[in-house]
């Protein structure tokens, strides 16, 4: 079965352990993804993952994919749906949303309540096909044989989300402050897109931390698998950084963590629930009120709870 990876990445992660679980019913299994992805997607062992080179056709990947495979499970509409139709693949299962019952042969019933992580989404497509899904194996961290750094801490304060899901610059400014207080060895993480805190982070504390950019961010899964705590803004860097093994504090603002957050039950997050949320926006019409009544007694009290 050729399995089409979720685009965005925090998609691509709440879709991991039902890609696990299909490894696991003994089905031959190849991951279709992005060309950026495929170092996470070889993380899981022995899966069989095919890259996708930028700006590549539906008609181009069709004839890339020949006949080789007998069935297709698309999560979303786009190219790989549309090439995997295209290409004539016998059994092509889907969730009945948006386009993609004009796609598929065998449409399937995406179970999601608003209460519920996303992480449903992708299980109740398996269990409608009778693949069990719920061993908690499939959660686990990737196994990258890397070891964490004792009193390591990962900031970062960027997110590809866009700006209303930052927090204040001064407020970061004082985690970091008493991170070192308490002799913790910091490292800033710039994530692009964003609006470059993390590199004013690092200019600001100076000496005091290191600074790297976290792009691509595939390769950077060492990086973070070397921190034991990561601190972030609700980005696609948790996500990954939680994959990788590292424990995550999320700053959640205009995203609702119930749905959202990293998987794992080791995980923190920190949120100042406003009546406009989750809008789920990038750019705040109002106040940044999400964000700007997030104080950083409440963040820290959980950072210190996590790093104990």
């Amino acid at each position: 079965m050729l399995v089409a990876a979720p685009d965005r990445w925090d998609e691509a992660c709440f879709a991991v352990p039902a890609v696990r679980a299909l490894m696991a019913s003994g089905l031959g299994i190849g991951v279709l993804c992005r060309a950026e992805q495929e170092e996470f997607w070889k993380t899981l062992p022995d899966l069989e993952v095919i890259g996708i080179a930028p700006k590549t056709k539906a008609k181009a990947l069709a004839a890339q994919l020949g006949n080789s495979w007998k069935s297709a499970l698309v999560w979303e509409p786009g190219p790989v749906a549309e090439a995997a139709k295209i290409a004539q693949i016998p059994r092509r299962l889907g969730p009945a949303v948006g386009k993609l019952p004009k796609l598929v042969t065998h449409p399937l019933a995406a179970a999601e309540s608003p209460l519920e992580h996303r992480v449903r989404f992708y299980l109740s497509m398996l269990e409608e096909m009778g693949v069990p899904a719920a061993s908690p194996e499939f959660f686990m961290p990737a196994a990258l044989g890397i070891d964490p750094v004792k009193d390591a801490v990962l900031l970062s304060p960027d997110s590809d989300f866009g700006p209303s899901h930052e927090w204040l610059i001064d407020r970061w400014l004082e985690i970091a402050g008493k991170l070192l207080e308490q002799g913790k060895s910091l490292t800033v993480a710039g994530l692009n897109p964003g609006r470059s805190l993390g590199k004013e982070l690092a200019s600001r504390l100076g000496d005091d931390t290191k600074f790297f950019e976290a792009s691509p961010l595939a390769g950077v899964l060492p990086i973070l698998a070397a921190h034991p705590i990561v601190v972030a803004a609700d980005s696609s860097l948790p996500h990954l950084a939680a994959h990788a093994g590292a424990t995550c504090v999320t700053l959640f603002g205009p995203n609702d963590p119930a749905w959202k957050r990293p998987l794992g039950r080791r995980h923190g997050t920190v949120r100042r629930h406003v009546e406009c949320a989750p809008c789920l926006l990038r750019k705040c019409p109002l106040d940044m009120r999400c964000q700007n009544e997030l104080e950083s007694d409440r963040v820290w009290a959980t950072v210190l709870e996590k790093t104990a």
